[in-house]
């Protein structure tokens, strides 16, 4: 059954979620985005990925600052739509955004909640070293990331990045999210009160976080590592240059934490060591480490900081 709906999102994970609704026929009446941001050397004002791909699309675009204001909420009540599907937003949703749509307002949130609610859920379920994660279709209410859960699918995070793991993830959120809306529709699924044990908050990931502490274990070195790659990057010195480490490996060997053990970048952590294998210098592109050795000598004895 076709739906009229608001879509909320302004990054690529929220693209392909987009992308199916309007495969599968639903009206999408708008679409909400974080405003434009300065991009490049010239800060230039540039539209985010879902904006860009509903005006490609020929939807109607909506970039407010804020929902709070009268006129705004207005605005959106007189869409008169069914439900509206937030996802990757970046705005608060007030009350009477949330009570305007027929069904509700649904988000596609990246994680196995009560589990990592908030802001980075997926960095912070790589960086934590969790065994899995998923993503979820949730009702929303006031709270953040409290509302009941309609349908969640799961999947093994393994040796994934953050970067791998959210492009597995928005795949599959765009199908549960169609699937969660007909089920809904058909009154064939009851929400789920999400359990008050193991809460945990995915605070927005700060700059100071990204610096590589090589006392910590192997484990969490390599943990850390992958999730933050490929944003912001992990990263350390190396003879007074910035490194940023996008992808690193348990390795054999102990030492000081931080030093190289051998001439192929294998550094030494508090306890274990890691092989550094995908690396990017300032300003410079990504690259295998091998690559960044032919011309960028880091041999045995050197201190990482």
């Amino acid at each position: 059954m076709t739906l009229r709906l608001a879509f909320m999102g302004t990054p690529d994970f929220a693209v392909p979620t987009l992308a199916e609704l309007i495969a599968q026929g639903h009206d999408i009446a708008c679409v909400y985005s974080q405003p434009p941001r300065p991009k490049g050397r010239g800060l230039a004002l540039e539209p985010g990925p879902v904006h860009k791909f509903a005006e490609s699309a020929k939807l109607p675009v909506r970039t407010p600052l804020s929902l709070k204001g009268a006129a705004e909420q207005e605005e959106f009540a007189a869409l008169n739509l069914d439900a509206a599907i937030v996802v990757a937003y970046g705005l608060l949703l007030p009350k009477p955004i949330l009570d305007a749509p027929r069904l509700g307002c649904f988000n596609l949130h990246g994680s196995l909640l009560p589990r990592w609610r908030g802001a980075a859920p997926i960095q912070r379920a790589v960086m934590a070293g969790d065994a899995e994660t998923g993503v979820m279709v949730m009702q929303m209410e006031e709270g953040l990331d409290t509302g009941p859960v309609l349908m969640a699918e799961r999947t093994p995070i393994g040796r994934k990045t953050s970067g791998e793991l959210a492009s597995e993830l928005s795949r599959l959120g765009a199908d549960l999210m169609v699937r969660a809306l007909g089920a809904l529709e058909r009154g064939g699924v009851t929400p789920q009160a999400q359990s008050e044990e193991g809460v945990t908050y995915a605070r927005k990931i700060l700059k100071e976080e990204a610096r590589i502490d090589w006392t910590r274990s192997a484990h969490d070195v390599d943990c850390h590592v992958r999730g933050l790659s490929p944003f912001p990057g992990a990263w350390t010195e190396v003879n007074g240059e910035r490194l940023r480490v996008l992808y690193a490996e348990p390795a054999a060997g102990n030492g000081r934490p931080g030093i190289t053990l051998d001439d192929a970048l294998t550094v030494a952590c508090g306890d274990g060591a890691v092989r550094l294998r995908k690396v990017q210098r300032a300003g410079g592109k990504a690259m295998d480490a091998d690559a960044l050795l032919k011309g960028f000598a880091v041999p045995a004895g050197t201190q990482l900081v």
